[in-house]
């Protein structure tokens, strides 16, 4: 890899301040973490103190839920510290969130106007991390714009 595709910590400098796009898509990606690792918690902790229907399956959501928060969370970081490795966890993590948006949109409870809320966020993450700003800060090349 040449250090275009990972700018140094002096080539971000020399870029200027980050952008704002990149700051936002940062944040949405990190919020989405923090609502992983909440909810798997939440899951964790009523599956051990709790009587759940059946505590291994509560238990293993919980913990699957917590391990799944490290891929925003790492990416929020990395988008945060302009590393171009970060962008790809971060578009996955959305394009992932999509399908749950529409599960819970589907579902007639309490679910929607969080299925909302995650399509919302999916969208305007996807749309900030696709934007030419946050690809140029982020020293990524097109194709065909390698130097050589």
């Amino acid at each position: 890899m040449s250090s275009e595709q990972n700018p140094t910590p002096e080539a971000v400098e020399e870029a200027g301040p980050r952008p704002g796009r990149l700051t936002a898509a940062a944040a949405l990606a990190a919020l989405e973490g923090l609502a992983l690792v909440v909810g798997g918690a939440w899951m964790l902790v009523g599956g051990l103190t709790g009587h759940p229907d059946d505590r291994t399956s509560a238990v293993t959501g919980g913990v699957t839920l917590i391990v799944l928060a490290l891929l925003p969370l790492l990416a929020a970081r990395g988008l945060l510290a302009r590393r171009a490795w970060s962008r790809g966890p971060a578009i996955v993590t959305q394009i992932m969130a999509l399908p749950v948006a529409y599960n819970a949109l589907n579902a007639d409870s309490v679910a929607i106007p969080a299925g909302i809320v995650l399509a919302v966020v999916a969208v305007t993450a996807l749309v900030l991390l696709v934007n030419p700003a946050t690809t140029q800060a982020l020293g990524i090349r097109g194709p065909g714009n390698a130097q050589k």
